[in-house]
């Protein structure tokens, strides 16, 4: 990965998360100050809360996504730290999903003469865990390239002494 992507990704990232930090800092002070301009319903302030927890699940991966590009561009990633990361960006899809499920529970009574949108949503929460399985392969995957790159050490260490 060259350094303008690296950097380029980097800008994105640090602009999304700001613009998201700030969000959910609104959105907090608005939940805390009752300057509310809604009703204050509690389904409204349920969603309000719940999008708070989602924006930080986002935010959480996005964290993680630095790291790993700061140790592609340091030539690191094929390491055992690199695990740790990977496993805070499957963490923060399962708690995404679990979140977009709260979103289909408190929605579904208002959906009672349209069950199928309940049911869309749900579906939308099972294709979330679905990401989080294909984060997890390609954990698998670099588990993999982890191990072959030691192997490939340890054989080059062994050349290393024959000749």
């Amino acid at each position: 990965m060259g350094k303008l992507t690296v950097r380029a990704l980097h800008a994105v990232l640090a602009v999304v998360l700001t613009g998201s930090v700030l969000v959910q800092v609104l959105m907090l002070w608005m939940l805390i100050s009752g300057k509310d301009p809604e009703d204050g319903s509690l389904p409204l302030t349920a969603l309000r809360v719940i999008t708070i927890v989602g924006i930080g699940t986002a935010q959480v991966a996005m964290v993680c996504i630095w790291r790993l590009v700061s140790m592609v561009r340091r030539g690191t990633v094929f390491s055992h730290a690199a695990f740790r990361y990977v496993d805070g960006i499957i963490g923060a899809i399962v708690a995404a999903a679990l979140v977009w499920f709260a979103v289909t529970a408190v929605n579904a009574p208002d959906q009672r003469d349209d069950p199928g949108v309940t049911g869309i949503m749900a579906g939308i929460g099972v294709a979330i865990l679905g990401m989080a399985l294909v984060v997890l392969v390609l954990r698998t995957l670099l588990a993999q390239a982890v191990d072959r790159d030691v192997q490939a050490t340890c054989m080059q260490a062994e050349l290393d002494q024959v000749i």
